[in-house]
């Protein structure tokens, strides 16, 4: 009987900090990610800002629950997308649905990729969750035949620079990630011309 009560409160608590979470994300599109405060958080919620410590100890907690609820969001698209069995296609259609991701909400990106809070370091248990969204494109790599940790470098940052002019000079528009395929294809075909030889 106990372990049941325990299950339920338990319950009970991970739906109240999702509860949290999700009204921190909606104050960080109203203020940025780096905006965002603990007092404006519990006006949000209707509570006193002393009672947020009952669920996360610190805001450096908060940005960790929010970092590992970004990445579990990015993996949840990535396995609900059905890739093409031709590599390089593949290649394409992973890069295509993390670009989309990134710029359908930008705090979330910024969280999860620029480290715009100099306090905040994700968790080891939040980290592995972004190693594994990134373990899924270095496998979508490996089977185009791009296995050299500088070239999935070198790609990751093709691609991060072409979100991050995105959303600074053309948010909303397409005039940087319409480059995409065309890039991504250049550095395949670098990436493979390189390895042949």
């Amino acid at each position: 009987m106990i372990g049941i009560r325990g299950g339920a409160v338990a319950a009970r608590r991970a739906a109240r900090m999702a509860e949290i979470v999700a009204a921190a994300w909606e104050l960080a599109h109203e203020d940025g990610i780096a905006g965002l405060t603990l007092h404006a958080l519990a006006r949000r919620l209707g509570i006193r800002q002393p009672s947020l410590y009952a669920y996360f100890e610190s805001k450096d907690a908060l940005y960790d629950a929010m970092f590992a609820d970004g990445n579990r969001r990015l993996l949840e698209r990535l396995d609900a997308t059905e890739l093409p069995p031709d590599p390089r296609r593949a290649v394409d259609t992973w890069l295509r649905v993390f670009v989309d991701f990134a710029l359908d909400d930008t705090p979330r990106y910024q969280l999860l990729f620029l480290r715009p809070i100099p306090s905040f370091q994700p968790s080891a248990e939040s980290y592995a969750l972004a190693e594994a969204a990134m373990a899924t494109l270095i496998d979508v790599l490996a089977a185009a035949g791009i296995d050299d940790p500088g070239d999935v470098d070198c790609l990751v940052a093709v691609v991060a620079g072409l979100v991050d002019a995105q959303i600074s000079n053309d948010p909303g528009g397409t005039r940087w990630v319409r480059h995409l395929d065309r890039l991504v294809g250049l550095y395949l075909d670098d990436a493979a011309r390189r390895s042949s030889t």
